[in-house]
């Protein structure tokens, strides 16, 4: 009895490494080929990650996606997180460069030392700038809208046929991101070295 338990397992264990047919196989590499993400090729990709988004390429290595409810918030805080990036940056680089406001308090090319040098006020005007952009498109993030349309598309893009569109919202996408990288950069290269960003 016991060796006919051992037999039937060990034909069973073989079974498992007998080749496939090429019906199979052709059929299971066609299932994991669409299965597999565009940005990182050996791994699945995540189910809400469809390319319904501008600009998804399937990218989530941590699979962050899968915890959010639904992407438009997160496809939200992408889009203003990098459109800061990029006023940052040229931000920094304009002031670096000995473009700034008249006054002494405007002249300073420190990245971090700009901040306190405008004083009190000038950052509070900042902040309440920010604010009331932020209060006047707070709803905006859980209804049907558009992530990133806050109104300031200007009249051209009302014109604009839904290819065009779609390729507008691809670069700013792609843009953001490389915002987002390029601010990180910036921000660990002043704090390593204390040069501007370009040398003039």
């Amino acid at each position: 009895m016991m060796k006919s338990v051992l037999l039937s397992l060990l034909a069973a264990s073989a079974s498992a490494f007998a080749p496939a047919s090429q019906s199979q196989r052709a059929a299971s590499v066609a299932l994991n080929a669409e299965e597999m993400s565009k940005a990182v090729p050996f791994l699945v990709r995540p189910e809400k990650l469809d390319g319904s988004l501008p600009g998804d390429m399937g990218f989530d290595p941590m699979r962050l996606s899968d915890i959010q409810a639904d992407l438009s918030y997160a496809r939200w805080a992408e889009l203003k997180h990098g459109r800061i990036c990029m006023l940052a940056l040229v931000g920094m680089v304009v002031q670096q460069s000995g473009l700034h406001i008249p006054g002494d308090q405007f002249t300073n090319t420190d990245v971090f030392g700009a901040i306190s040098s405008v004083g009190f006020a000038g950052n509070i005007q900042v902040l309440m700038a920010i604010g009331v952009v932020e209060g006047i498109n707070y709803n905006k993030h859980y209804d049907d809208s558009t992530p990133g349309e806050i109104g300031w598309e200007g009249k051209g893009w009302a014109s604009l046929t839904d290819s065009q569109k779609a390729f507008r919202k691809e670069s700013e996408v792609v843009h953001c991101r490389l915002a987002m990288i390029a601010f990180t950069g910036a921000i660990v290269q002043t704090l390593l070295f204390s040069k501007p960003l370009i040398s003039f």
